[in-house]
């Protein structure tokens, strides 16, 4: 485990994933990321490298980390093709879109590109943060064969959180520049927060705006 002078080290949402971290070990690290394939709190962006650079200092295991990660983000793609087969596109949209930061629309773009593109949308959709929790819906809601489905998503989030666990282990063997990381990441993650809600107040008022002119025709 990580010592407590090296976690009490990292300040803001990068101390706090490193505490979380810290509490749980590696499955820690899936949980992270079973979380935000679902309902995204802390993105992978934060969590994997910060996970990757702990096994380069010999606090996790580096394979451990890999699985449960990319088992994470599987049973959190899983839990949402579930939903999408159970309800049905159009209720499980219904439900999902009344979640904070998630609008109708994006699960409607995501349906699209997922009948547009098919297996490829699954594994692609996988390196894109927002993308990989709306995709599973259309795919379960579709009938993707399950094996299908799986293989893709295990592909494709397995690579996606080995470059990010790279870059971790990358950053270990400079130790000394780990607050730096912290406080610049902290800085990217806050401003990447304030502007999407900005994008979607901002996209929240437009859409007020059109339905008040629809009304008024």
């Amino acid at each position: 485990m990580m010592t407590g002078s090296a976690a009490d080290d990292l300040t803001g949402i990068t101390g706090f994933a490193a505490r979380g971290i810290d509490a749980m070990g590696e499955w820690g690290v899936g949980l992270f990321t079973l979380a935000e394939t679902v309902v995204p709190p802390i993105p992978s962006e934060v969590i994997l490298p910060l996970a990757g650079f702990l096994t380069r200092q010999g606090t996790m295991s580096l394979v451990l980390v890999f699985v449960t990660s990319t088992l994470g983000a599987y049973a959190g793609a899983l839990l949402l093709y579930w939903l999408g087969a159970r309800l049905g596109l159009e209720r499980a949209i219904s439900g999902l879109s009344r979640l904070p930061l998630v609008d109708r629309e994006d699960f409607e773009k995501a349906a699209d590109w997922f009948q547009r593109h098919g297996r490829s949308a699954v594994f692609f959709g996988r390196f894109f943060p927002g993308v990989r929790s709306l995709i599973s819906v259309p795919a379960g809601a579709g009938k993707m064969n399950l094996a299908t489905f799986s293989i893709f998503t295990i592909a494709g989030s397995g690579l996606w959180n080995a470059l990010l666990i790279g870059l971790g282990v990358l950053l270990g063997a400079q130790y000394h520049l780990i607050d730096q990381y912290s406080k610049y990441l902290n800085y990217a993650v806050y401003a990447g927060v304030a502007a999407t809600v900005a994008w979607l107040l901002v996209r929240a008022y437009r859409r007020k705006r059109e339905r008040v002119g629809q009304d008024q025709r």
